[in-house]
């Protein structure tokens, strides 16, 4: 597994490969969203992360849209807050095209669309 060069920090869009994804569906794009202090401690082996999709459903109440200009990505996306999970630093991997980060405003965004998933 490639080893991350730098810590991922909160907003930043990294790629994985999510443990239950299909075996043939290679990486995909993730948002971290745990701390910049977690992220950058030393014993923390993990991040939390949410995926993206290209399966828009734009009226999916635990989506959050996410057009490419923003991304950085090829296409549009949806962040699947329902799909929140906690990956290992060392299988995230950079992507070779420059990606942007999303917002402090878009991460609060995604927490409120964990909550409503969780049913708060």
């Amino acid at each position: 597994m490639p080893a991350v060069r730098r810590t991922p920090l909160r907003g930043e869009i990294w790629l994985v490969q999510l443990p239950l994804d299909p075996p043939g569906k290679g990486r995909r794009p993730v948002v971290i969203v745990s701390l910049d202090a977690r992220n950058r401690h030393e014993r923390a082996a993990t991040v939390l992360v949410v995926p993206l999709t290209t399966s828009i459903h734009k009226d999916f109440p635990t989506h959050v849209f996410l057009p490419a200009g923003e991304t950085g990505l090829q296409a549009d996306s949806a962040a699947r807050a329902e799909d929140v999970t906690v990956v290992r630093k060392e299988s995230l991997t950079e992507s070779r095209t420059h990606l942007r980060t999303l917002s402090h405003q878009r991460i609060c965004e995604l927490a409120e669309k964990v909550r409503l998933s969780m049913g708060c």
